[in-house]
């Protein structure tokens, strides 16, 4: 646009306020072209979030028959609790309450610090070990195929999680956490991310906030439908899960 225009486009802006019907028609224009730029700054998270509800919907109506099964299972092996609630971290530092199938024997908390210093994560932050003893025996199978996951898509729905971000990590975990490892916090947790598809617990601590930082300057619509794809070969060949 020309300086020619811009004055003739000013010039006609000013004439247009001498009047009730031009300053409507103008305050009509900007109220268009606020909303317009609300819808591009959040068409995203809208189409985020719904895609979350109606898919988290139909896999929670949808898997009932196998809720049940592992449910069965679960109580069979040591008649305890079939259902984990734990406290973990969201978007902005909020805490939530996440659901899992419970697959830890029924004391696992209080006998983690029996076995912190066999960490085999060298930066400390998050907790793996190979053949964790705290783990059942039906729960090395949930974990495997990742099944022990499977309730967090009621998280979804209630929009503490959302399919695809960041997995949520627990309190301890948060307070050692340098401000840089912090960026992690910017969105919502997700059930599966960019590290689970790319090698899951294998990957450090330090190595899961890069990729996990990556992932949320870089996110949009298709980049989470191909990391729910590329999660079902993942989980199927049980690379990295312990």
């Amino acid at each position: 646009m020309s300086n020619q225009d811009i004055d003739q486009l000013i010039l006609r802006r000013y004439s247009a306020t001498q009047t009730a019907w031009g300053r409507f028609q103008l305050n009509l224009h900007l109220e268009h072209q606020r909303l317009r730029a609300k819808w591009l700054a959040h068409s995203e998270d809208f189409f985020k979030r719904t895609v979350d509800i109606v898919a988290s919907s139909l896999m929670l109506v949808l898997l009932s028959p196998l809720f049940g099964l592992i449910a069965l299972l679960v109580w069979i092996e040591d008649g305890g609790s079939i259902f984990f609630k734990q406290i973990r971290v969201g978007k902005n530092g909020k805490h939530f309450q996440m659901y899992k199938i419970r697959s830890m024997c029924l004391d696992a908390e209080q006998k983690l610090k029996d076995i912190e210093a066999k960490n085999q994560h060298k930066e400390g932050v998050t907790f793996k070990l190979k053949d964790d003893p705290r783990i059942t025996k039906i729960g090395k199978w949930l974990r495997k195929l990742s099944f022990d996951e499977l309730p967090q898509f009621y998280n979804v729905l209630k929009g503490d999680m959302s399919l695809v971000g960041p997995r949520p990590p627990v309190p301890r975990e948060v307070a050692k956490y340098s401000p840089a490892d912090r960026r992690r916090l910017a969105v919502k947790p997700g059930i599966t991310c960019i590290w689970q598809i790319s090698g899951r617990s294998q990957i450090d601590f330090s190595g899961q906030v890069k990729l996990d930082v990556n992932y949320i300057e870089s996110q949009t619509f298709w980049k989470d439908i191909t990391i729910l794809v590329k999660t079902v070969p993942a989980v199927i060949s049980g690379k990295g899960a312990c």
